[in-house]
């Protein structure tokens, strides 16, 4: 039975050299993206900032409603088609889109690490000496885990989980999908065992469950709201349930993880935990929850929380 751990969780990333969180208050963070500077909202920021003075290329004005909207304000010139950036062996494109984001997440830089830890050694972590775990970010010992990630957006974690073996990457938006495959083709991964699918997430989670297959590890992050590609009409709270438990079902005692995150919701990691605890209780394994969280460069350097997060694994 998987044990549920109550106490939480904190997951930081503390940024590298092409992106770090500068500062944060008031309300928004400056960070940058390589040779770029942006302010965005952050409304867990109730701090004062640290430094008298930001400097940015541009800031992201949200709209009137607390859902989103808004719009991007240049002070310097940004290249509106994007520009290269890389973490790790992964090279990807920034660009600001009119969801206030750049393209990808930079505080899954610590989930992407975890995921490949908890693949790489696999069977090989019973060869290491001491059962030490693989240096972070270290070559991964086995390439034959399949894994699964659903809204995948970009693709920046499935290109960092293709170096463990197969990756089936569904994301609902064309546009996303597109952008993922020319990460890859960017950071010669190309030939990749990649499945690259635009699809609504949940009916493509049930599908596999009817097909019967099987994953060693499934990341999720489920948006608040969203559509998919034939219009279906995805919530959060009323859609979760059923597709963590079809994500149950494509998991065995073989399988190495699920790592769910959510953002933006008035919700508690515990409330996620208990939600895997329920279909997980038939494997062994841990559940963890807690905070995704960014750390501010510099001395003295605050965590900015980003996200909550649940995670099985055996």
């Amino acid at each position: 039975m998987a044990r549920l751990v109550r106490e939480p969780v904190l997951l930081t990333g503390e940024g590298w050299q092409d992106y770090a969180l500068v500062d944060s208050g008031h309300g928004r963070k400056l960070e940058s993206y390589g040779q770029y500077r942006f302010i965005r909202p952050e409304p867990q920021a109730m701090w004062s900032p640290r430094l008298p003075q930001w400097d940015a290329h541009g800031e992201f004005v949200p709209g009137s409603d607390e859902d989103g909207g808004g719009r991007w304000m240049f002070d310097k010139p940004v290249p509106r088609e994007g520009w290269p950036l890389h973490w790790r062996e992964v090279k990807f494109t920034a660009q600001c889109t009119p969801f206030r984001h750049l393209g990808f997440f930079p505080d899954m830089a610590p989930v992407w690490d975890w995921m490949r830890e908890q693949l790489s050694p696999c069977e090989g972590r019973d060869l290491l000496p001491d059962a030490q775990p693989l240096p972070e970010g270290g070559p991964c010992l086995r390439r034959d885990s399949s894994t699964l990630n659903l809204f995948g957006y970009t693709g920046v974690g499935t290109l960092a989980l293709s170096d463990c073996g197969p990756v089936t990457h569904v994301d609902a938006s064309k546009k996303s999908v597109a952008q993922a495959r020319e990460n890859a083709a960017m950071s010669g991964m190309a030939d990749r065992p990649v499945r690259w699918l635009i699809d609504d997430a949940a009916k493509f989670a049930a599908r596999e469950v009817r097909r019967g297959k099987r994953y060693d590890g499934i990341i999720l992050d489920p948006p608040k709201f969203g559509r998919g590609p034939e219009g279906e009409v995805w919530r959060l709270e009323e859609g979760l349930p059923g597709l963590i438990a079809d994500c149950r079902k494509l998991l065995d005692d073989q399988s190495r993880f699920l790592f769910l995150t959510v953002y933006a919701v008035r919700m508690s990691s515990l409330a996620l935990s208990g939600l895997l605890a329920e279909h997980f209780a038939d494997l062994r394994g841990t559940i963890e929850h807690g905070d995704l969280a960014v750390q501010e460069q510099g001395e003295d350097a605050r965590l900015l929380p980003t996200a909550i997060f649940a995670r099985w694994r055996i």
